[in-house]
């Protein structure tokens, strides 16, 4: 039988099978056994059929990081409902759109976006909304005001071929598109990884990245993968990081470069890391190189990785025993990718920059509702990334951008088309360029630059008003530069990499 048709068995439900005791979640005071969380999703699954959630719904989620995401991602698996994470920093506009376009049947939210989601469903009425709570005694999950429908048939089973989410990510249009996540992509990530880094049953990853990214859903799917433990945080910081490394052990820990220099910075008063942290997994695009010298300097066991939305996270990663010797490379592809550097329509050679193609059973079908788009971006059963990188004579890669254009802010990525068709709504704009400037502390940051219509006068104070109301906080440039004109091609293209020099010649 073809693996992209193989039924396995619950994942959640072996464990809680085969290790009942072992601690499969912990989020600040709560900790549940895989025993504990399979009650808790088979009880919230019946709760939302009595909701309507039914096989092959789009189901909205916009929720902080909690045991009502992490249970509500289960629940959907048992009911054969596709989950559609949403980004909580978005605005009330972006979030309007991602759902009508995603046509979501549901908009499930916890207390803390309740009125968020309430608004949401009155301006799209036909979204039925229900609210995840914690019960303050018992700390079980339930949706308000919901009973359990005992009848409903929950899946037994999970066929590697169905969709498990649709997640977001932007496009160089501006325009968000819906990557398609299987199980089966989720299953080969997690068995690459593990054939990667090792597999150890006493681990325990440190969640901190948001679970409605690729980055952190995936942290999720391991840990009942392998019966291993998750260590959840609502958001990242820095100290209660650094705690949680010394105090609950926390042996692997996935977070971008930004993150990783505040846990530095926090830690020195400490000394070096336990000996239990054996994995710091480093991703969200090329890392300092005076970062990761530090690291090597503290002995802290740092492996980078390279990866996307549309890989399920990990595509290429260091092998622990090469953090060393091949310091800034984001290693060889998982066992399960395959992976080439293509240069004017031909293999590069070692050393010689091109784009990043990648294939195999953990990289995206396309995306939902895109033919076009999932035709552009898959080539042949190869995906076009855009990202430029080369392979050195062993075959490592090195990435040298993600996309040319992309703007990576504390891990967020950032597309400046998007950012530009926002301020060319203003009627006294008539052409704008963004870019991405280096910043200490975030990595980069957006910058735009202005061309006004003749006779046209505006600040560019009231242009970070305007774009304030349409574009989520970390999008908004940090700078609005106006100028005479904008560098383009003979093609009339925009050079976004010679925008800087409107401002700082070369």
């Amino acid at each position: 039988m073809n693996a992209s048709n193989t039924l396995l068995p619950n994942w959640l439900a072996r464990c809680a099978e085969n290790f009942p005791r072992h601690l499969a979640i912990q989020s600040g005071e709560v900790r549940w056994s895989f025993a504990e969380m399979d009650y808790q999703v088979t009880r919230l699954a019946r709760q939302l059929a009595t909701a309507g959630v039914r096989e092959g719904n789009r189901v909205a989620l916009l929720a902080a990081n909690g045991l009502p995401y992490v249970v509500t991602i289960h629940a959907l698996t048992r009911l054969g409902a596709i989950l559609v994470p949403l980004n909580t920093r978005l605005t009330f506009e972006e979030l309007g759109w991602q759902i009508r376009a995603i046509h979501a049947s549901h908009l499930l939210s916890d207390t803390f976006y309740e009125r968020s989601a309430t608004d949401l469903v009155q301006a799209i009425p036909e979204l039925i909304q229900g609210t995840l709570q914690v019960e303050l005694e018992s700390n079980n999950v339930v949706l308000k005001g919901s009973d359990e429908d005992l009848n409903t048939p929950l899946h037994t089973l999970i066929d590697l071929s169905t969709i498990q989410a649709i997640i977001y990510t932007s496009g160089t249009t501006g325009k968000p598109k819906g990557v398609i996540i299987t199980y089966g992509m989720q299953w080969w990530n997690a068995i690459g990884s593990a054939l990667n880094l090792g597999h150890h049953h006493d681990d325990c990853w440190l969640a901190c990245l948001p679970l409605f990214h690729i980055g952190g859903l995936s942290i999720l799917f391991r840990s009942v993968i392998y019966g291993i433990s998750v260590i959840l945080h609502e958001k990242f910081d820095a100290a209660a990081v650094n705690l949680a490394i010394w105090e609950d052990h926390a042996t692997i820990i996935s977070v971008v470069a930004v993150m990783l220099q505040r846990m530095l910075d926090g830690s020195e008063s400490q000394g070096r890391y336990p000996s239990t942290l054996r994995c710091v997994l480093l991703g969200g695009g090329p890392a300092p190189r005076p970062l990761l010298e530090d690291c090597v300097a503290r002995a802290i066991p740092v492996v980078q990785t390279y990866g996307l939305t549309e890989a399920c996270s990990q595509a290429v990663t260091l092998p622990p025993a090469d953090a060393l010797h091949k310091l800034g490379s984001a290693g060889r592809p998982l066992p399960q990718v395959q992976l080439r550097i293509i240069n004017e329509d031909r293999p590069a050679a070692s050393g010689e920059p091109g784009t990043i193609y990648l294939k195999g059973p953990s990289i995206t079908p396309g995306y939902a509702d895109r033919p076009e788009a999932t035709m552009e971006a898959i080539r042949d059963g190869w995906l076009y990334t855009g990202d430029i990188g080369y392979l050195d004579e062993e075959g490592y890669l090195y990435v040298l951008d993600r996309r040319s254009d992309l703007i990576i802010s504390g891990g967020e990525n950032i597309y400046p088309a998007e950012i530009e068709s926002v301020l060319l709504t203003h009627p006294d704009v008539a052409e704008a360029g963004v870019c991405g400037q280096p910043d200490a502390q975030w990595g980069q940051v957006p910058i735009a630059f202005v061309h006004l219509h003749a006779d046209h006068n505006i600040s560019p104070e009231a242009l970070l008003a305007h774009a304030a109301q349409h574009l989520a906080r970390y999008k908004i440039p940090r700078t609005i530069y106006i100028v005479d004109r904008l560098p383009r091609n003979s093609s009339s293209k925009l050079l976004r990499c010679k925008l800087p020099w409107l401002v700082s010649p070369p």
